[in-house]
């Protein structure tokens, strides 16, 4: 069964500072919640049970989050504010379990999940989610459970992607699909990977957004992947070697709306996105936007 997931979370945060020096950038909110909190739940809302963080020091913080605080609920409780219970003591969802190794240098993605490997067995399969990619379904299933399913009809890994502007595809690695790029929703088999190219050399258009799913023998792979960009161990570069011996993966096309929360704009769009949806905060949000561009019916109802 496809049940582990791996969530690096030992980077610095540094396109966020100074908000993540003390603060652990997946503890930073959207709304209500660390981006972390809706990355975890989107996993075992997947099917994912065994959440595997690998962290560093400094980021005991994402630990306490998920774990049980006794005095917080007893005065919770006190003072019958029984929603509030029930938040705090569900931010690990029921029947998944938390692990955490530590990485102890900045290696990079591939270094990152390298240092998992004693978690997963040779022939086990498993998923990797980067905790500051953040998409909203708006309220359809989610472009990882879906993933998930294509994953068991095909038999085969899957890379999440989503379209780009031709303009952005030196940001981002780029997925080759053969010239027959998957619509939304559906995957097709990925011919070869391109960590960053320039515009005239991008195969397509589609970018890989920090979802995957992955054989375990790509753990052997990273063992022997020298560094590459940024002197880091990078896991396009496995996931390409694995390509090129024969492994059949699948890109698949998100249809969700992707948010970047490891960057300043990116955050604030996701509070913005989120924010007009929670109950709490929508009718409050919607007037204060209508009242700073001075059109009373830009949101209206």
């Amino acid at each position: 069964m496809l049940n582990k997931v791996i969530i690096p979370v030992a980077g610095l945060g540094t396109r966020v500072l100074p908000a993540s020096k003390a603060i652990p950038k997946e503890m930073l909110p959207v709304v209500d919640k660390p981006v972390i909190q809706y990355v975890v739940e989107e996993a075992v809302s997947a099917g994912f049970t065994q959440i595997i963080l690998v962290t560093r020091s400094g980021k005991e913080s994402i630990e306490d989050h998920f774990d049980r605080n006794a005095e917080l609920e007893e005065a919770l409780t006190a003072k019958g504010k029984e929603e509030l219970l029930q938040a705090v003591r569900n931010t690990l969802p029921t029947g998944s379990q938390l692990i955490s190794v530590r990485q102890d240098q900045a290696l990079g993605l591939g270094h990152a999940v390298l240092c998992a490997a004693q978690l997963i067995h040779d022939e086990e399969d498993f998923a990797v989610m980067l905790p500051d990619m953040l998409i909203d379904t708006n309220g359809e299933s989610s472009d990882l459970k879906q993933m998930v399913a294509h994953y068991y009809e095909h038999q085969c890994g899957q890379i999440m992607v989503e379209a780009v502007p031709e303009h952005q595809v030196e940001r981002y690695g780029i997925v080759d699909c053969g010239g027959m790029p998957p619509a939304i929703g559906t995957s097709s088999k990925l011919h070869n990977l391109v960590e960053k190219p320039t515009r005239s050399e991008a195969p397509s258009n589609l970018a890989i957004v920090g979802r995957y799913i992955l054989p375990g023998k790509i753990m052997h792979l990273l063992r022997k992947t020298t560094a590459g960009a940024g002197g880091e161990i990078q896991l396009t570069d496995a996931i390409k070697s694995l390509v090129e011996s024969g492994d059949l993966l699948h890109a698949f096309t998100m249809s969700g709306d992707l948010y970047d929360c490891g960057n300043k704009s990116g955050l604030l769009q996701a509070n913005l996105a989120f924010g007009l949806k929670h109950s709490e905060t929508a009718a409050d949000l919607k007037a204060y936007i209508n009242k700073i561009v001075g059109d009373g019916l830009l949101l209206s109802q």
